[in-house]
């Protein structure tokens, strides 16, 4: 494959995979060889084995941090932190993305960013949607309600006054009671049920500045 070819392939792809430009059950013998040239003379950045992105003056979109996370591990969805800063749940900026997966957890520094995927149990894997965190690019994010809960979960204490007060949480009207309530249940821990609790009422005081 010649460099034109493959501009021609994932010129629009803000991130893709090497598995795009293998056809049928007959992939190119050469293939890995080229990319590993092109990563080493700087055209390509790779991700991590399979996963790559065209760098600079050759990229035409700017990956969003969350479609990488997608990308880098497929059975995943951003969370906790990412997902409430990206919500306007939380305050701060947060530089590490934050993902949800059933597989093995793990920690990436890339040339795009830092990635971490904390595991949880595949029934507790739901609550998150398709969004659109930059044009033309979508990504798999948690809804408020699952981002708050995937946190207390993930957290030892989560559940305690403290620590939500801690957040300095803002944006009550992302937050659905009945929602939050019916994942907690779901997910069928009682330091999830009383977490949704103290979440509600320490955003209700948050809304009417009373703390």
């Amino acid at each position: 494959m010649k460099w034109a070819e493959l501009l021609q392939l994932v010129g629009d792809e803000p991130v893709f995979s090497s598995s795009l430009l293998r056809a049928g059950d007959s992939p190119d013998a050469g293939l890995r060889l080229q990319l590993s040239r092109w990563v080493r003379t700087g055209k390509l950045i790779q991700l991590r084995r399979g996963v790559y992105a065209l760098a600079e003056p050759y990229r035409k979109i700017q990956p969003h941090p969350f479609l990488v996370a997608n990308r880098l591990r497929r059975n995943s969805y951003v969370s906790l932190q990412s997902a409430l800063a990206y919500h306007g749940l939380i305050p701060e900026h947060v530089p590490v993305v934050t993902s949800v997966t059933t597989g093995r957890p793990e920690q990436l520094q890339t040339a795009l960013g830092g990635y971490i995927f904390r595991h949880v149990r595949p029934d507790c894997f739901f609550g998150y949607r398709r969004m659109k965190p930059a044009r033309d690019q979508e990504a798999f994010v948690a809804t408020p309600e699952k981002a708050l809960l995937d946190l207390v979960y993930l957290t030892p204490g989560g559940d305690s006054e403290e620590f939500v007060r801690e957040l300095r949480l803002q944006n009550r009207e992302a937050v659905a009671d009945t929602t939050l309530r019916e994942f907690a249940a779901r997910m069928a821990k009682p330091k999830l049920r009383h977490a949704a609790e103290t979440l509600l009422r320490v955003l209700v005081e948050e809304e009417h500045g009373t703390l």
